[in-house]
Formats: C-alpha cells, sequence, structure tokens
C-alpha cells in the first residue's frame, strides 16, 4: 500500500479532484449507488475531466480507501490533494465534494463534519463555502 501512496504523490489534478470526490462519499462508511453515479457523471460529463482515463477511477477509489485505513489517513490524503491540485481548482473541489455529498439526498452529520474539514483544508472563504453548499443542495433536492 505503501508504494500506492508513493505513486500517488504525482497525481494529477483530475486524479485529485476523484480523491476529494470519493473521500466525501465513502467519509460516511457508506458509498451510495447515487453518490457513485454521481462521480461517473461529473467525470464524463465535466470538461476539466475532458480526456481523462475513466480506468483510473478504481486506481484512485482503492487508493483513497487504503489511506483511510492508515492512522494519519486523512491528513496523508489531505497532503497529497493539496500538492496536487492548483489552489484556483480549490473551489471547484469543494463544490464536486458537496455534489456528491448530496447526490443522494440526505446528508448525515459525520458527511457535514468531513465537508467542513474540507473547506478548512482548501481555505474556502466561508461566504463562498455556503454558496457553493446552496448549489449543490439546490441541484440535489428530493421532491418529496
Amino acid at each position: 500500500m505503501v508504494n500506492k501512496i508513493k505513486d500517488l504523490s504525482i497525481m494529477s489534478s483530475q486524479d485529485a479532484l476523484i480523491s476529494i470526490m470519493v473521500a466525501v462519499s465513502a467519509s460516511d462508511d457508506m458509498v451510495s449507488k447515487r453518490e457513485l453515479l454521481s462521480i461517473i457523471r461529473i467525470v464524463e460529463h465535466l470538461p476539466i475531466f475532458s480526456g481523462y482515463d475513466k480506468s483510473r477511477i478504481k486506481i484512485i477509489a482503492q487508493t483513497v480507501f487504503d489511506i483511510f485505513e492508515e492512522e494519519d489517513g486523512l491528513e496523508a490524503l489531505f497532503g497529497l490533494i493539496e500538492q496536487s491540485l492548483p489552489q484556483r481548482l480549490f473551489e471547484t473541489a469543494y463544490a464536486l465534494a458537496c455534489d456528491v455529498a448530496a447526490a443522494d439526498g440526505m446528508l448525515e452529520e459525520i458527511e457535514l463534519r468531513f465537508l467542513r474539514e474540507i473547506r478548512y483544508e482548501l481555505n474556502i472563504d466561508r461566504l463562498h463555502g455556503a454558496a457553493i453548499e446552496r448549489g449543490a443542495r439546490a441541484r440535489h433536492l428530493l421532491d418529496t
């Protein structure tokens, strides 16, 4: 597993975005089908993923799961993401994380805490974060 992490120390920005989406999905110890489909749809449709090798999604996802098994896994994951992702994409990463978290129509407290941690680690302004969260909520609202 250590070799995987070392190999990912040179993750692409696209890999980093996928890592953060997978991480928020796994934060409640349950990756829902809707969250998984949301990640796939995002990768297939957003221009930032144009030309991305989709076969890497499984590799990145497994690596995130492996990192989470480590004692300081969350810290290691954020280190990899911050190293691989240009600052101009930090808000994009947060928006994608919010979209995936909201994809199943409900947010558990642990997911909300994880989103706050992402916002803190990526230094997302509170007002910008609230706007991003509101947009995700509006896009994924379930009519019940």
